[in-house]
């Protein structure tokens, strides 16, 4: 018999999934597996539903098909499971965790490995119980599967009789992974581990027994997140991505991502109830579209937070740039903006005629957040490059943001300054006046940096520098000490007075006047911003919640606004030509 060949791309999904086609690209490799995984998988009793109905009766296709596609992937001529990876991507209460249930119900009748370990791995203990209840029940239910299967429920852990193969549950907040050796791996809820910044070491725990187990796979279940993707995530939703869309090419994974075509994002067809359906496959059936319309109204009426969350969990819209109501207007433009090639501060020097700089934050729990602003030659475009610093106690103290901030790192727009071990220590003798130059490394970063433009000649004589006024004396101190003039240096006011910067730069990244180089720092600080009004015209630009990092995004506005006085380079330093060169020397 020939081996299959396969792709697991869909290149046609948006056309699919608006036509309530399969996303599934291709029949099952192995009908005959499929098959036998289908028969015990539709014969499952959902305990919860009155009637208590059968999967074969209550379920929508795509349920079947993504089923299909786990088992049918099984060859069992050789033991290997030729796909071993998955990823369901739904809109919230279309029965995923009773799917999950499911699944690793019937992986475990099909087990043949004695005393294999199959785990659902759950983020908390409620989502955990959320998987394991239905289970039991789908095991209590039917006369011969209680006398297979015995449920030990203080432990979460269904066992078989025959092989004494064993599936547990386990809530990733309060159980150790150390040692796992399992076969079967589910993941429910994958949006929560982006969050956890050990996540991406848990899941290597987790999933590690495959190594050893080629019959076994991993699937994992998610509704989109309550705030942009981040963490493992972010990370397993770019991928699936790249594999639906063909521009990676991977044979082993495959994902059914419930989604609405970009067009229909862009339009927010999304809000028509006659499109409700596109991301919740099983309306009419655990979902009530009626009550998605009702609740959809209500939270259009209330907080902004509340209305992007919900349209994240029951219509399955991700969390990004655009969608806030009261974001900043120029949130709309940004992502069109981007520049790729602007990826340094050479480059920049080289394609401008004067720069300009901002500065902002930089609280040892906070960013420090650099912008520069140049003109370009000829087109006379603003092109912005950005950059942050942060020390290692916003990790300490903002767990929730610590995978989002080693992606910046990773990217190279964010540099981490590690604080000293001294730092938290009581000094009985009373102060160390060495030890505050243990704490200028982010201020010597955006030193170096302004040095560089210095040196240029790029920066005007007078205003080359904005600053927030508050708490920038050490920042003051160090450019003074680099022989920066204090004419160069200037305290832009904030708050409302920043008004016509944020206006002036929407209106330019509209008519792509102003250009950036398309970093996830950036990306992530104009979704962390909203828009206030202030008397009868003016705005100031604030966090979006408590915890939200926009610095960056303020010096950028400091920035802009010593580039609306049209200034000019004062050729002081070396020069651009010198600058190019003593770069390519290096």
């Amino acid at each position: 018999m020939l081996a299959p060949v396969w792709s697991t791309a869909c290149t046609d999904w948006e056309a699919r999934i608006v036509e309530r086609r399969s996303l599934i690209p291709f029949p099952p490799l192995f009908a005959d597996e499929a098959e036998r995984a289908l028969e015990i998988f539709k014969g499952l009793r959902i305990v919860d539903v009155p009637g208590q109905p059968t999967f074969g009766e209550a379920c929508d296709r795509f349920v079947f098909d993504f089923v299909a596609a786990i088992f049918g992937a099984y060859d069992a001529g050789n033991a290997r499971q030729l796909i071993n990876e998955f990823l369901l991507l739904i809109s919230k209460k279309n029965a995923k965790s009773t799917i999950a249930a499911g699944i690793m119900v019937t992986a475990l009748v099909l087990n043949w490995r004695h005393a294999n370990a199959l785990l659902v791995l759950a983020p908390t203990k409620e989502i955990a119980n959320n998987v394991f209840t239905p289970a039991v029940g789908m095991v209590r239910a039917d006369p011969e599967l209680v006398l297979l299967l015995k449920p030990i429920e203080h432990l979460r852990t269904i066992k078989h009789l025959g092989n004494n193969a064993e599936l547990k549950v386990i809530a990733a907040d309060s159980e150790v992974l150390g040692g796992t050796k399992a076969g079967f791996v589910l993941v429910e809820e994958l949006w929560l581990f982006g969050k956890n910044p050990k996540a991406a070491a848990m899941l290597m725990e987790a999933t590690g027994g495959l190594v050893s187990r080629p019959e076994g796979f991993v699937v994992f279940l998610s509704t989109h997140s309550d705030e942009a993707p981040r963490g493992v995530f972010k990370e397993k939703l770019d991928l699936y991505r790249g594999i639906r869309d063909g521009t990676i090419v991977d044979p082993r994974k495959i994902g059914m991502l419930y989604e609405c075509p970009p067009a229909m994002v862009e339009s927010q067809g999304y809000r028509d109830p006659a499109n409700f359906y596109v991301t919740n496959p099983n309306i009419g059936r655990s979902v009530d579209p009626e009550w998605i319309a009702e609740k959809l109204v209500e939270a259009s009426r209330g907080d902004e937070g509340a209305l992007q969350i919900f349209l994240a969990k029951h219509l399955n819209i991700e969390i990004g740039t655009r969608l806030s109501r009261d974001r900043w207007t120029g949130a709309e433009f940004w992502d069109a903006a981007a520049d790729m090639t602007l990826v340094s501060v050479a480059e920049l020097i080289r394609r401008s005629e004067v720069i300009v700089a901002g500065v902002d934050g930089g609280g040892l729990d906070d960013l420090l957040g650099l912008c520069l602003i140049g003109r370009e030659k000829g087109s006379k475009r603003w092109l912005v490059w950005c950059h942050a610093w942060a020390w290692s106690i916003v990790w300490m103290r903002r767990n929730d943001i610590a995978t989002k901030l080693n992606e910046l790192i990773a990217e190279g727009s964010l540099t981490r300054c590690e604080l000293p071990d001294n730092a938290l220590a009581i000094d009985p003798a009373g102060g160390d006046e060495e030890q505050d130059d243990d704490l200028t490394e982010d201020i010597r970063g955006v030193v170096e940096v302004l040095v560089q433009v210095r040196d240029a000649g790029l920066f005007p004589e007078r205003d080359a520098i904005g600053l927030d006024p508050v708490g920038v004396t050490a920042l003051v101190d160090e450019l003074s000490t680099r022989e920066f003039t204090g004419e160069q240096m200037t305290a832009i006011m904030q708050g409302f007075k920043l008004s016509s910067a944020v206006k002036g730069s929407a209106r330019k990244l509209a008519a792509r006047t102003m250009r950036h180089g398309g970093t996830k720092l950036m990306q992530w600080c104009v979704g962390n911003a909203k828009m206030e009004p202030r008397g009868a015209s003016a705005v100031a630009i604030v966090k979006s919640a408590p915890g939200a990092k926009i610095d960056p995004l303020a010096a950028m506005f400091n920035a802009v606004m010593l580039m609306t006085r049209n200034p000019e380079a004062s050729d002081a330093g070396g020069g651009v030509d010198d600058f190019i060169a003593a770069m390519k020397a290096a």
